[in-house]
Formats: structure tokens, sequence, C-alpha cells
């Protein structure tokens, strides 16, 4: 099995300035996430951030994470140059959701039981995320998801690209992927020193750590 071609991607989120942008690009991230959600710490006006989203190397991955949000603002927030991606982090429909299937999408599952786990296929992607279950809350908590439930559900469903998020460190990454193998790896607080402000260190050491844990390796 090649080691390369399974090792695992890592989604820096709640990215809210250029500087954070460009020092996780430079420690190595593949994606980064840009909060539209109001509700959130980590809000970003995409509508004039995308000025600068637009000018960020191609090669990463750009995602858009919204929350509930209308067709119409759903629609105008994928057409910003510099969007790749959607990420529905909220209580959208399997049929709100399925409009944005041609254009692809990351869907965001809070992780409560397998029930929860069960319907997360309904949504028509193959990019499923699996966040901490915190009632009220919508992502960026700190708070852990069980990996255990986490990795049987990625050996139930070998076709789909998951992403595991919920409280994941520099300190703890390496044994989540060990112990989920999942598609990739994502983190907010977990590498932020104060504020919503991105720890330069903290985010090399999470990358570093997040690949050299290899997917496929036994």
């Amino acid at each position: 099995m090649n080691p390369i071609r399974n090792r695992v991607r890592v989604k820096i989120c709640g990215i809210t300035n250029p500087q954070d942008a460009e020092a996780a690009i430079e420690a190595g991230a593949d994606a980064l996430g840009f909060n539209g959600f109001r509700g959130s710490k980590r809000f970003l006006d995409l509508q004039t951030a995308s000025a600068w989203i637009s000018q960020l190397p191609a090669f990463v991955t750009r995602v858009a994470v919204l929350v509930n949000p209308t067709f119409a603002e759903a629609e105008a927030v994928a057409a910003l140059p510099g969007i790749d991606r959607l990420q529905f982090h909220g209580d959208e429909s399997p049929e709100f959701c399925g409009h944005f299937a041609p254009r692809g999408f990351i869907k965001a599952v809070a992780t409560k039981d397998r029930s929860t786990l069960l319907a997360a296929v309904r949504y028509g992607t193959k990019e499923i995320l699996l966040d901490a279950f915190v009632p009220g809350a919508y992502g960026g908590t700190g708070c852990v998801v069980d990996w255990e439930l986490a990795a049987e559900f990625v050996r139930g469903n070998p076709t789909l690209r998951v992403l595991l998020s919920g409280g994941l460190t520099p300190e703890n990454v390496a044994a989540a992927v060990r112990a989920v193998r999942p598609h990739a790896v994502d983190v907010a607080s977990g590498v932020e020193s104060q504020g919503c402000k991105k720890d330069v260190k903290r985010m090399r050491d999470f990358i570093a750590a997040a690949k050299e844990s290899q997917v496929g390796a036994e």
C-alpha cells in the first residue's frame, strides 16, 4: 500500500485573516475553512473576504462553512471567487443539500449516536465531517468525538471521504488518525493560542503529527 497516497489530509478551519491563511498553507494545510455563520466567534464576511481568499493558491481547497443558510444565501456564497466547496454545518435537510450535489459539498454531522451517523448517508455527498455533539452549538467547541463510533462509521462506509473534527489538537491528532483512519482531519480551536488567532507553531505541529500518521499503515 502506497503510504503517500494514504496520508491523511488536513483542513484548518475558522481562518479569519490572510496572515493566518498564508501561515496555514506554509505549514502544509490541504484545505482552509472560512466560517460564514454570524453566530460564530470565527465569523468572516465572505463577500468582503473573497477578495483575498481568491488570491490564495489554487492547490489549497477553500471551503465556505455555512449554518442553516437559505438557498439564495448558499448560492451566493458558492458563486464567490475563490470558494471551491460549501460545507453545511447546521440542520440542513438532505433535500436542501441535494441541490448542491452537482457541485459537491461537505455535510457536517453532530456525532451523537449511531442513529445520527446512519442518517448521514442520506445527504448524497461523498464527504461527511464528523463533529462532536454539543446541544445548541454548531462546531468549534473543542469537544471530542467518540473515536470508536467514528471508526465504526469509517469502516462501514468505505466509499465515503470522512473528515474527523471535534477537539483535535497537536497532542492527540496522531492517536485520532490511528484510531479512526479518516480521509482528513479538521481543526479550529486546537491550533489557536488566544481568541481566534491561529498559533503558527501549533498549526505546524498539528499538520506534522497528522501527516506522519498514515491512514493505510498497518
